[in-house]
C-alpha cells in the first residue's frame, strides 16, 4: 500500500523513488513490524490477562515451570498481525511469492489459533485433535506445493539446490510436490516443538528469517547471483521485505517473551512462523540451507521422534524428557542457560549456512 503510494508520489517528487529499493523497504518493514509489536504488546498482555487466557502447565513436566501457569498466551497472533500488516504496507502485492508466503503464514497460523482457542478459551485440554491438525496442515501444504509446481516458469523453481556444490541442481519433477509439503509441515511443527522455554523459539526464528532474507535478496538480483554462482530467480528478491518483517516482529515480541516471559506465542505463532520459514526457503530454493541454519529446530524434532520410537520399541527413553530442551532442564541446567546456549548454537549454524553462498 505504501509502496503504491510512493510510486504515485514519485511522479511528482523524484525523491520518492528511493522507496523502490528493496534494501530500504526491508529495513522499513523491520522497523514497522517492531513498532507494531512493541506498541500493541502491552495492550494484548492486559487483554489476555483480563480474560484469563493463560498457559496451562503439565504436572509431569519440569517443576520449575509450574510458576508459569496463567501466563498470557496466544501472543503469536501479535507477531503474525505485525508481519502481515507490514508486508501489505511495504511489499509489492503483484508478486506471487509474497502471496504464497502470506497464505502459508495466515493458514498455518489459523490452525494454531483454533488449537489455542479450544484449549485456552473453551477449556478443551486436548485442543484440536492431532489428526485434524495434520489434515489441515496437509491440505495447506499440498495446496501451496501444487500452486508453486503449476506456476513454475523456470527449471530452477522445481530443482533441488545442493549447498557447497557449484551448479549441482537435482530436478525433482513431480516429486517437488511431496518435497514442498514435507518442508512446510515439517518446519511448522519443528518451530512448535521448540517453543517450550521463554524466548527459545523466537530468536532462532528471527536469526534464520534474517539470513533467508539475505539469500532472497541475492537470489533475486541477477548481478549478485552471477557473481556468487547461485541460481537467479526473478522476483524472489521481494521476499526480503517479509523477512525484514519477521525480524522486526520477532524482536518486538521477544521484548515481552524474554525470561521471565510476560507472554507466550502459543501454537498460533509457532505454527505460523514455522510455515513462514519453510515457505520462504521453498520459494528461494534453499530448503537444505534452512535445514542447516534451523538446526536447533531439527534437533528438537529429532529428539521427540527418537524418544517415541525408543519407548515403543524397547520400552526405554533416551532422554529424561523430550523435546531435548527439557532434558537439559532436568539435568540441572537453569532455564536461561538452556535458552542462551541454544541461541548461540543457532548463531553458529546461521553463519555456517551463509557460508554456503561462497564456499562452492
Amino acid at each position: 500500500m505504501l509502496l503504491w503510494l510512493t510510486e504515485f508520489l514519485s511522479n511528482f517528487y523524484h525523491a520518492f523513488h528511493v522507496f523502490q529499493y528493496l534494501t530500504l523497504r526491508a529495513i522499513l518493514a523491520s522497523l514497522t513490524a517492531f513498532l507494531i509489536s512493541l506498541l500493541l504488546g502491552p495492550r494484548l498482555i492486559r487483554s489476555l490477562s483480563h480474560h484469563q487466557i493463560g498457559q496451562s502447565i503439565r504436572h509431569n513436566g519440569p517443576q520449575a515451570h509450574l510458576n508459569k501457569a496463567g501466563t498470557p498466551t496466544m501472543g503469536g497472533s501479535l507477531i503474525l498481525i505485525a508481519i502481515v500488516l507490514t508486508t501489505l504496507l511495504w511489499a509489492s502485492l503483484s508478486n506471487q511469492s509474497i502471496w504464497i508466503v502470506l497464505i502459508a503464514i495466515i493458514g498455518f497460523g489459523l490452525i494454531g489459533f483454533v488449537d489455542d482457542y479450544l484449549k485456552l478459551i473453551l477449556k478443551n485440554s486436548k485442543g484440536l485433535a492431532p489428526r485434524w491438525k495434520y489434515f489441515w496442515q496437509s491440505v495447506l501444504g499440498l495446496g501451496i506445493a501444487c500452486t508453486l509446481y503449476k506456476s513454475a516458469t523456470f527449471p530452477i523453481e522445481t530443482q533441488l539446490l545442493i549447498p557447497f556444490c557449484k551448479n549441482l541442481l537435482i530436478p525433482l519433477g513431480v516429486f517437488y510436490i511431496p518435497w514442498v509439503y514435507l518442508v512446510l509441515v515439517g518446519s511448522s511443527n519443528a518451530v512448535n516443538l521448540t517453543d517450550g522455554l521463554d524466548g527459545l523459539a523466537i530468536l532462532p526464528t528471527v536469526l534464520v528469517g534474517g539470513a533467508l532474507g539475505i539469500f532472497a535478496y541475492l537470489t533475486g538480483n541477477v548481478t549478485y547471483a552471477k557473481y556468487l554462482v547461485i541460481p537467479f530467480i526473478p522476483g524472489v528478491g521481494e521476499i526480503v521485505v517479509i523477512c525484514g518483517a519477521i525480524v522486526g516482529a520477532g524482536l518486538g515480541f521477544l521484548w515481552f517473551n524474554t525470561y521471565p516471559a510476560q507472554i507466550f506465542m502459543g501454537d498460533v505463532g509457532a505454527l505460523g512462523l514455522g510455515a513462514a520459514l519453510g515457505s520462504i526457503a521453498v520459494v528461494i530454493r534453499q530448503e537444505l540451507v534452512l535445514l542447516i541454519m534451523g538446526g536447533v529446530f531439527v534437533l528438537e524434532t529429532v529428539s521427540v521422534i527418537l524418544q517415541v520410537v525408543s519407548f515403543k520399541l524397547i520400552g526405554k527413553r533416551i532422554f529424561r524428557m523430550a523435546p531435548i530442551h527439557h532434558h537439559f532442564e532436568l539435568k540441572g541446567w537453569p532455564e536461561p542457560r538452556v535458552i542462551v546456549r541454544f541461541w548461540i548454537i543457532t548463531v553458529i549454524l546461521v553463519l555456517f549456512g551463509l557460508a554456503t553462498l561462497k564456499l562452492r
